[in-house]
């Protein structure tokens, strides 16, 4: 039996057993939305963490100095009502007088350059140290209701940072010299968010509820109640019964499956990760290997039948891209050289190439092992002779960091940024080793979208280099994910084009 009718099957019996039990009572009685998590949930300040999981948690608990509108992708006021650019690095912001932390005390100016220049000191050790420090030099307070930032070069994603990365905090919540406590707000959170933590027993569950003193629109549900569920079965068993009312990440199979039966309703929406292929321009492998050659890199591209990729093996609203980033991304431009599925045409270039027969070739790859699977055949069926290494991700990283690997089928999701800086710059930095391209000019090109505030100006320079990318074949861009949902079919959960879970706007129907 095939994997896939497999799933099916099993969701089919599962569903038989639960309707042969009685449906289970769920929705809105108590006015308690359940969620179900794969990942444990031991960290609740984002400040010190980096998943998915963790970011949709911050956005129930914290609140920013800027929110970002997923449709317009403007920058809209949130804790800060208004901004100021006195010069190229210096901006003026202006807040809010109202803002109160979830233990009642008023946020201050005070608090938001606290809460800046401890995440740019190296000290802190934070995971947003990295995003911050590379451009903050000094917060400090010029009013009773105003921070001055001053930058250390300028800057155009200050207002993207301040938007998605760094969570307020009370002045002098890490404490200081030898009494420095990082994990102060790991399990007893106190921020601005619509929800305040009730309760949470790291790697278990987590009780969240409204919070009535909050400053924006409040959500509509009271509670919420994230569990740590690691196994998938369990979960849908759970949303079947009513444990549960929400649960991400599902398989498609099983999405489909018990989606189509009363006790469930599968969602699929866009997704910000994108799958590639990325190929050794620069000869790190071999200095006269094939994949130097720009025919052969073109005759990779065309070689790969990504539409069928992404409408069989992805699934729901995946689809295959062009570009070296996800089409919702500012500075995406879709215009580049595209290279049509045409196993003919790649044969062609590979012969003009100098490869008739084909040559051996080894690709890495970590996870979506179907979709692996089906880039190694693709690659075959016009003569290369390819070698599929199938490891665990951090196998990948060590020797993509050694110069060990000639091509490997990597994703990146940009940390739900729509934007094409959050891709551009880790992959094409020269000093990245995800950078397999030699190409100095075009990383001089990518990070120089960095170094102006004009939104024009970037996006044309982000045109010129994807463009670059394209033609030269430095990647081989595969497909975007979906993301699948299965949910109570009491709740309406809205889905936004950026592919972010946002659980405070979800409402009983």
């Amino acid at each position: 039996m095939k994997i896939r009718q497999l799933k099916a099957f099993c969701a089919a019996s599962a569903i038989a057993l639960i309707a042969a039990s009685g449906p289970a009572a769920a929705g809105p009685g108590d006015d308690t939305l359940r969620a179900a998590m794969t990942e444990e949930i031991l960290n609740l300040d984002y400040n010190y963490t980096t998943k998915r999981e963790y970011i949709i948690l911050a956005q129930l608990t914290d609140a920013t100095l800027f929110d970002l509108d997923p449709v317009s992708q403007e920058y809209r006021p949130a804790i800060a009502t208004g901004y100021e650019w006195i010069d190229d690095l210096t901006l003026d912001l202006t807040l809010r007088d109202d803002v109160q932390f979830h233990d009642g005390t008023v946020l201050t100016p005070d608090d938001v350059a606290y809460t800046y220049n401890w995440i740019a000191d190296q000290r802190s050790e934070s995971n947003a140290n990295g995003v911050v420090s590379r451009w903050l030099d000094e917060a400090v307070v010029t009013g009773p209701n105003t921070v001055r930032f001053k930058l250390k070069s300028v800057y155009p994603l200050v207002l993207r940072d301040m938007a998605n990365r760094v969570m307020l905090r009370k002045s002098g919540t890490y404490g200081e010299g030898d009494g420095i406590n990082r994990d102060a707000m790991a399990n007893s959170l106190i921020a601005t968010g619509p929800y305040k933590v009730k309760s949470f027993e790291p790697g278990t569950e987590l009780v969240l509820e409204r919070n009535e003193a909050f400053f924006g629109k409040k959500p509509e549900i009271k509670t919420i109640v994230v569990r740590n569920i690691p196994d998938i079965g369990t979960q849908q068993a759970e949303l079947m019964s009513g444990g549960i009312d929400w649960m991400f990440k599902v398989p498609l199979d099983l999405a489909e499956s018990l989606g189509a039966t009363p006790m469930a309703t599968h969602l699929s929406g866009p997704d910000l990760r994108v799958g590639f292929m990325v190929l050794d321009a620069a000869g790190h492998t071999d200095p006269d290997g094939p994949l130097t050659n720009v025919l052969v890199r073109r005759a990779i591209n065309h070689a790969l039948n990504t539409p069928d990729m992404a409408k069989h093996l992805i699934g729901g609203s995946a689809e295959p891209i062009h570009a070296a980033c996800h089409p919702a991304q500012f500075g995406c431009d879709q215009s580049v050289t595209r290279y049509e599925y045409d196993p003919e045409k790649a044969k062609a270039l590979l012969a003009e190439a100098g490869y008739p027969d084909g040559f051996p070739l080894e690709v890495w790859a970590y996870r979506d092992k179907a979709a692996s699977e089906a880039i190694a055949a693709d690659l075959t069926a016009v003569g290369i002779d390819l070698n599929l290494r199938y490891v665990k991700l951090e196998s990948l990283n060590q020797a993509r960091a050694a110069r060990e690997i000639p091509a490997y089928f990597g994703t990146w999701g940009s940390g739900g940024t729509a934007d094409t800086a959050a891709i551009a710059r880790i992959h094409f930095d020269i000093d990245s080793d995800r950078n397999m391209s030699g190409d100095t000019a075009l990383a001089d090109l990518v990070l120089s979208a960095e170094q102006t505030a004009d939104q024009e100006k970037r996006k044309a320079i982000y045109s010129e280099a994807l463009g670059v990318i394209a033609d030269q074949a430095y990647w081989a861009p595969l497909f975007s994910y979906s993301a699948n949902y299965l949910v109570s079919p009491n709740l309406d959960f809205p889905l936004d084009p950026d592919g972010m879970p946002r659980l405070q706007n979800a409402t009983w129907k």
